[in-house]
């Protein structure tokens, strides 16, 4: 392995008008009309077009206290205008955001500022409580082993784990939402909540930093694959409840965030739906909690994590001793995968949702992991001479983006949002 490198209203008017933006730049903001105090302008004695150009131009990560500052700047920090400005600007910045499970039934979110490599913890996101579970619906003995999804590294043991438990119906944890991003905000989907299928979907809105439900999903369904596509989302497979057992999904549904409606797909051919039998969870539900991805045009599912940067299609193999894996680069032309990263130090955490997460973040391929210290890391591979072709660890030199210690937490998803 190489070395590793540290890091380090208006009230009384209403404005509608064009301006351009200045500062350089002949691109035009249309201001509307935002709550403040009457007649307020965001900065004493500046016009507040040209205020939006100076608040456009600060980092991301001050906003979050600029909005104390006054009513006028938290409205205009929280404007789609200046969101709309930025883009214009060529301003906009990608941050990374990782969801993990510390209590059972609680989800975290935080997002990471990569230039200044600094976190920030997202607000609560809502309770997943469904009708069905506020009814004390009755356990079924098959639903102890649900968690076993969770991960893809040695799944027939921990299903064994499983059996040898014996929780109420009360002590089961939230598990197995999938998680997309459109226009610029964050979406989780489903899950199992104890005995029940959910099929909420929450929305986390990074400019005005809340979450809000929004229209659920057709079907409830858990560990399903969530990926945008023509400015859509696409939910696919995944799992629900049958009577006698787990039921493989191999419906799949779309949202339009424009309109809020979701609308039924086609039912895929590559899944035959019946209830499984416990003898064959492994098998069958391995592939259910992999990858999907949108490329080139196209959703491409598989059965290992992967994500598109530079319009290139990666994947994440771990290697059979469970404490590394490759980087491989799918080759459209030959149909093949090349391996560009021979060795990734990721750790054997059976139990949890996603040993290891990637990430596509300024057009570099990162890799988030948790060390045995409960350190979680953002890491970034770089090939040394550029040797490519022919890759081994001695020319590698895996850097540091972020460390953080989220004590016992689980990692879940992760996404990265351009805003």
């Amino acid at each position: 392995m190489g070395s590793v490198v540290s890091s380090a209203k208006i009230n009384a008017r209403s404005m509608d008008r064009h301006e351009k933006s200045g500062f350089g730049s002949n691109k035009r903001v249309k201001i509307s009309t935002y709550e403040c105090d009457s007649f307020q302008r965001i900065i004493p004695t500046l016009p507040d077009e040209l205020s939006f150009q100076i608040l456009a131009r600060l980092p991301r990560l001050y906003y979050l206290k600029l909005k104390l500052v006054s009513q006028a700047w938290k409205a205009a920090i929280t404007s789609s205008e200046l969101s709309q400005l930025r883009r214009e600007l060529g301003l906009t910045e990608e941050w990374l955001y990782v969801l993990t499970k510390l209590e059972p039934n609680k989800l975290d979110c935080y997002a990471l500022d990569p230039l200044f490599r600094k976190w920030q913890r997202l607000p609560p996101m809502p309770s997943f409580v469904s009708e069905e579970e506020s009814t004390g619906r009755t356990q079924s003995s098959w639903f102890q082993m649900w968690n076993v999804v969770g991960s893809s590294i040695r799944i027939a043991d921990f299903i064994k784990g499983w059996f040898r438990r014996r929780y109420g119906l009360d002590q089961m944890p939230f598990c197995g939402c999938s998680v997309g991003v459109a226009d610029g905000c964050l979406y989780v989907f489903g899950g199992f909540s104890r005995a029940v299928a959910l099929n909420c979907v929450f929305r986390y809105n990074p400019c005005l930093n809340v979450w809000q439900e929004v229209s659920p999903m057709i079907s409830g369904r858990a560990f399903s694959k969530a990926a945008l596509l023509q400015s859509k989302l696409y939910v696919v497979g995944g799992v629900s409840r049958g009577r006698n057992g787990l039921l493989p999904l191999r419906s799949g549904e779309v949202f339009d965030p424009k309109t809020g409606i979701w609308s039924e797909l086609p039912e895929m051919p590559f899944m035959k739906a019946q209830v499984l039998p416990t003898a064959f969870l492994a098998d069958v539900l391995k592939p259910i909690a992999t990858g999907m991805a949108s490329y080139k045009g196209k959703l491409q599912a598989g059965t290992k994590l992967g994500i598109v940067v530079n319009e290139e299609l990666y994947t994440l193999e771990p290697s059979s001793s469970l404490d590394s894996g490759q980087i491989k680069r799918y080759d459209s032309e030959q149909d093949t995968w090349k391996t560009i990263v021979p060795q990734v130090p990721v750790h054997d955490f059976t139990d949890a949702e996603a040993p290891f997460l990637l990430a596509g973040l300024h057009g570099k391929v990162h890799v988030i992991t948790k060390e045995a210290n409960n350190n979680l890391q953002v890491m970034q591979a770089v090939l040394q001479n550029n040797i490519e072709n022919s890759p081994s660890e001695e020319n590698i030199i895996w850097n540091i983006l972020a460390s953080k210690n989220f004590g016992s937490a689980e990692l879940v998803s992760c996404q990265v949002l351009d805003v």
